[in-house]
């Protein structure tokens, strides 16, 4: 008589996370940017959010080990979120479907504009956490393949390789125009709408430009340079 061997069951929680788990996690995040956002990034500690939270700093840990892991949650939550909503970019030339996913993506941001001012120097400048750290290049490759697409997929769309480095070039530019946007103290943010009219207005010359053959050279070029210096390297496929 054969004896069929079973594995046993294992002990313990099921795999996935369990809607009051997810509620935990959710409640800590909004909890963590809250404190971000009043006190600042370098003067919130994991200890500060368990206790505004009310959960012990052990629980805490299971789902923000440290402030970083807040921040690649922010990233994730973001870039997720702009992602969706630029699938939606209607067909057409790649200055239009450019001018459509800068605005999408300040839109997408705009209602976390308070903590982002607070994170700003981590963005930027933080080797771990910002947006060119390889922490976080899952988030910068899920936008600037938007633009990318912005760019191959127009109605006037240039050839490889030259779409591509167009399209990560004006992700770049993007990149500036959020910092601008995260800056700006004018009022009602005057500045940042007046610059968002300047490239506008930009957009019809640099499509004609981008006909020419050196200026050709010059993006594609000017891609590489980008690529080397800011992500060590090729980008990634």
């Amino acid at each position: 008589m054969f004896t069929q061997n079973v594995k046993p069951r294992k002990r313990g929680r099921p795999p996935g996370q369990t809607a009051q788990g997810a509620a935990a996690r959710e409640r800590l995040y909004d909890t963590a940017m809250q404190l971000i956002a009043t006190r600042g990034y370098a003067a919130t500690t994991l200890r500060d959010i368990a206790k505004d939270a009310g959960v012990s700093v052990g629980l805490l840990y299971r789902y923000f080990p440290s402030k970083q892991a807040v921040v690649i949650a922010l990233y994730d939550r973001l870039s997720s979120d702009y992602e969706r909503l630029a699938a939606g970019m209607p067909p057409g030339r790649w200055r239009d479907r450019f001018a459509f996913a800068l605005k999408t993506s300040l839109d997408v941001l705009k209602p976390h504009e308070v903590a982002l001012r607070a994170l700003t120097l981590v963005l930027v400048g933080n080797p771990e956490e910002s947006i060119f750290s390889p922490s976080t290049a899952f988030s910068r490759l899920r936008v600037q393949r938007v633009f990318e697409q912005a760019i191959a997929d127009a109605s006037d769309a240039p050839r490889q390789p030259l779409a591509a480095a167009l399209g990560r070039l004006l992700y770049l530019v993007h990149l500036i125009v959020l910092l601008w946007w995260l800056l700006d103290k004018s009022a009602n943010q005057r500045a940042t709408a007046s610059l968002l009219t300047l490239i506008q207005q930009l957009l019809p010359s640099a499509s004609l430009a981008i006909r020419v053959p050196p200026v050709r050279r010059f993006v594609v070029s000017a891609d590489a340079l980008v690529r080397d210096a800011l992500f060590g390297g090729p980008v990634a496929k």
